[in-house]
């Protein structure tokens, strides 16, 4: 017969003998094993010994070693040590040092026995959660990814082999794809693998330039052009010579702009504003944008003769909805870079955080992904990102002071991923539409759950019986 578990371990670190007797008797009712120390040191001496309790509840004022420095103390001696502060006086400076210095949370004086309860029960199933992450095997090395591009999907192999194939001729190559797709990364991409390598790389957000300032920024000015030209100004063309400019959100040019774009690909050639010399300039561009430019061509709002010098090849990026399987990789990318830039120690994701963030629509595709990864990363207690460290809209969550909530019937999604992904089924597939949805929300309400098929019915307003059927649905 196999042992039976053995309850977790409670160490209770007070001055006050009626707190340390008071909250052991509150936790020993519920099956944890208590032990106290009357003062930092020996609390302190009582991790450092061994073996280290399941959680530690520390106070922050006590007499000789305080709350802060003993805190300090535990997570050096057991970084993993989980240790819930516990004060009389709620100022700013105590949560933000509590924070600093590794804390899982923090509790007010006098208790409500409820709260120190759930509270322990949190901590103590982040704790198991951790280690049951366990060895994590990334699923690629990032130095293999010098571009910064990330996956292994096919329409992602399709996008590299186009990148090959024009990084050998000064072909001029436009880039397209939702904002957040990484086509800056493509740019970057072409002219690290081509002939100009060794020249410039310069990146232009025309989006981010007044109107009036754009011709300045890209072809240069004369002293005394206009208001405020005190000095002559040299443009990125002729910054770039010889090397690549990258020309991002050019939907967002004047008709006035791209006329002289249009003149530096037809002859070489540039005037600065207020200038007469005309300027020759070797240059390889590279065009971007996130807008229709075939719409605004018929509106008339972008020139065709552009819009054909500028498309000769055209590489679309996909948005991340359309990739999913690269989401791990990218993850297992982000983090790697935060480790060895220093930003982080958290090197792992738990596999239902993966899966939510796998089923996650990411309408800021890539650039979105990455910021949650480095929120989610900062925000993590231990060397693993759990589901509880993700942002609650990425989790199907309402945000804390959000009014409202998701309905109960999309609780493990946004309202916003819910109605895509309705109307994206109604495009597509012979089954009917309402069992593909019905099977992809108990999908996705167990994940959210971490397969625990009682708590997704009950989202859901589902029987655990009709839950467990609906998931096994091929």
């Amino acid at each position: 017969m196999s042992e039976p578990a053995k309850s977790p371990t409670i160490l209770v670190i007070d001055d006050d003998a009626e707190i340390r007797y008071s909250l052991s008797r509150v936790l020993s009712s519920h099956g944890y094993q208590i032990v106290e120390a009357p003062n930092g040191e020996q609390g302190v001496a009582l991790v450092k010994k061994g073996p280290h309790p399941d959680l530690v509840f520390l106070d922050v004022r006590m007499t000789g070693m305080g709350g802060i420095e003993a805190l300090q103390h535990i997570r050096s001696a057991n970084p993993r040590q989980l240790v819930i502060l516990m004060t009389a006086f709620g100022t700013a400076q105590t949560a933000i040092e509590a924070m600093k210095y590794g804390a899982f949370d923090y509790v007010m004086k006098p208790f409500d026995p409820a709260k120190v309860l759930a509270l322990a029960q949190n901590a103590l199933k982040a704790h198991a959660d951790l280690r049951a992450v366990g060895d994590y095997k990334p699923t690629i090395n990032a130095d293999d990814y010098r571009e910064g591009i990330v996956g292994s999907s096919p329409v992602m192999q399709d996008v590299f082999k186009i990148i090959g194939q024009v990084t050998a001729s000064d072909v001029t190559v436009m880039i397209t794809g939702e904002s957040g797709t990484g086509k800056e990364l493509v740019a970057r991409g072409i002219w690290k693998h081509s002939h100009r390598a060794t020249k410039p790389f310069i990146a232009v957000n025309c989006a981010a330039i007044p109107d009036n300032l754009i011709e300045s920024e890209l072809f240069g000015h004369e002293k005394g052009s206009f208001t405020g030209a005190t000095v002559q100004r040299i443009g990125k063309f002729e910054l770039c010579d010889g090397g690549t400019i990258f020309l991002d959100e050019i939907g967002d040019m004047a008709l006035a702009t791209q006329t002289k774009i249009l003149r530096v690909l037809q002859q070489g050639e540039i005037q600065r504003v207020g200038g007469t010399e005309t300027i020759k300039v070797d240059v390889r561009i590279l065009a971007a944008t996130n807008k229709d430019l075939e719409e605004m061509v018929k509106a008339k709002t972008f020139r065709e003769d552009l819009y054909y010098r500028l498309n000769v090849v055209r590489i679309r990026m996909p948005p991340l909805r359309e990739r999913g399987e690269d989401i791990p990789q990218i993850v297992d990318f982000c983090l790697q870079n935060l480790v060895k830039q220093k930003k982080t120690r958290v090197s792992k994701v738990s596999p239902e955080a993966m899966a939510v963030l796998v089923r996650h629509r990411w309408p800021g595709n890539v650039r979105e992904l990455e910021n949650v990864i480095y929120r989610s990363a900062v925000i993590a207690q231990g060397d693993a990102i759990l589901v509880k460290d993700l942002p609650a809209e990425i989790r199907g969550e309402p945000a804390p002071g959000e009014p409202g909530a998701v309905p109960s019937a999309a609780s493990a999604l946004t309202l916003a991923s819910a109605l895509d992904f309705v109307f994206d089924q109604l495009k597509t597939g012979d089954e009917p539409v309402l069992k593909r949805v019905e099977r992809e929300l108990v999908t996705r309400a167990l994940a959210a759950d971490g397969g625990d098929a009682a708590k997704a019915a009950k989202r859901l307003g589902l029987t655990k019986t009709e839950v467990q059927k609906l998931a096994k649905q091929p």
